[in-house]
């Protein structure tokens, strides 16, 4: 709620202070009324009428019924208005476009999806991805005045402060293209950006499986192999952006090549097409498998089909993509203890014949001390989770404290 385009004087900053304090209160409870609003913020009564009044005139809350009286007259009781703007949240993945609209209290309103390819480019992904944007804001029927802003995940390691990927291995042609800056040119629209993985965290922490936990890891395991942290209910994005690429530990310092230009990373083991690539070796060597009918390229959809069904070979690539997996897995919790794994990502949809192997791994590699306390689930939200992330990340930058903002560098 804070101006970013200007510094704030004093007076003003805590102006901008109280009104972000008395509306997160509000927002926070279901009904609350002027009386303990003051009560809650030790803000006088007359600061409170003012702040209130701005809010209602915003329409950021309405008044909503009356409250019990205390021995004068029944209070008027307060409730946020999540209609009163809305967010984007769009999730720009290695093959697909995902993008959700959503209110100020995170609920969806439409989700569209259609296939993508960030190898085609940023001239043609940025435009997709901004037409997708138009198409769903046209089919609700919001006015562009009341959009807040655009989250946007990315696959690939995120300069968060310049709004741009860095060296991402899985987006040929993307490296340091001012993704955030052309958006928001397009959009005429606030645009903030950050990693997939990242956004899966925030997703599952703001609103799914995580909700009460302040740490844990969103592994995304899809095309590329990604991890997002969150570390006392904040992103840790580390010194330049690229925490969490789990995805390029060296797991076999003499095993196959991988993007990054490493050998034997996690990623180039046990993605989604690490598991085509090998499936496809194992047909060309004459392995019995029922994939042999296939007179195409291999997906993974394929192999798991095909695993779901009794196919030997290919459960047995699933069982050694889950023990890759476990044992980086393993590894960060030994390194970071975090109260919760989620793993999400296409890959995840196969369910017990990943997760068995990785749990079994994780049961034996990681310290007893250390993965006591750790579960590791699948992801609550699904195909939307990172999407939702997007726009809790958006609803996190509008209703930040002005004291959060400045201690930002904004």
């Amino acid at each position: 709620m804070l101006n970013q385009n200007k510094p704030t004087s004093p007076p003003n900053l805590m102006r901008e202070l109280n009104k972000a304090l008395v509306l997160n209160v509000i927002r926070e409870e279901r009904l609350i009324s002027r009386a303990d609003i003051a009560k809650r913020t030790r803000l006088s009564r007359s600061t409170i009428s003012i702040i209130v009044n701005e809010l209602l005139e915003t329409e950021f809350i309405r008044e909503r019924g009356v409250g019990k009286s205390r021995g004068g007259r029944r209070p008027i009781l307060l409730e946020f208005n999540p209609r009163a703007g809305f967010v984007v949240g769009l999730d720009m993945g290695a093959t697909h476009l995902l993008t959700v609209v959503a209110d100020l209290g995170a609920t969806r309103l439409i989700t569209l999806e259609e296939s993508f390819s960030v190898e085609a480019g940023p001239d043609s992904g940025l435009s997709q991805a901004t037409q997708m944007v138009e198409t769903a804001l046209e089919r609700v029927g919001i006015e562009r005045r009341r959009v807040f802003g655009v989250g946007v995940a990315v696959p690939g390691p995120v300069d968060y402060a310049a709004g741009m990927v860095v060296s991402p291995p899985i987006m040929p042609g993307w490296d340091r293209v001012p993704i955030r800056d052309q958006l928001q040119e397009a959009l005429n629209l606030p645009v903030y950006l950050d990693n997939d993985a990242n956004l899966g965290a925030l997703g599952e922490h703001a609103y799914g499986v995580g909700k009460h936990v302040s740490n844990l890891a969103y592994v995304k395991v899809a095309t590329g192999i990604g991890c997002g942290l969150i570390i006392d209910g904040r992103i840790y994005h580390g010194q330049r952006g690229s925490a969490g690429e789990i995805g390029h530990l060296t797991i076999d310092e003499n095993g196959p090549p991988c993007r990054c230009g490493n050998f034997g990373c996690l990623e180039s083991m046990a993605s989604a097409e690490a598991i085509a690539q090998r499936a496809e070796a194992a047909v060309r060597a004459g392995q019995k498998t029922c994939l042999s009918q296939y007179q195409r390229r291999l997906t993974v959809t394929d192999v798991a089909q095909a695993a779901l069904k009794g196919d030997a070979l290919s459960r047995q690539l699933f069982e050694e993509a889950g023990r890759h997996i476990g044992v980086a897995l393993a590894g960060l919790i030994n390194l970071f203890n975090p109260g919760l794994i989620v793993i999400g990502g296409g890959l995840a949809e196969v369910g017990d014949l990943l997760f068995d192997p990785v749990q079994r791994t994780v049961d034996v590699r990681a310290m007893a001390g250390a993965v006591a306390d750790t579960r590791i689930v699948p992801s609550q939200l699904g195909r939307e989770t990172i999407a939702i992330g997007a726009v809790a990340l958006v609803l996190r930058q509008i209703f930040r404290s002005p004291v959060a903002a400045l201690a930002e560098g904004n």
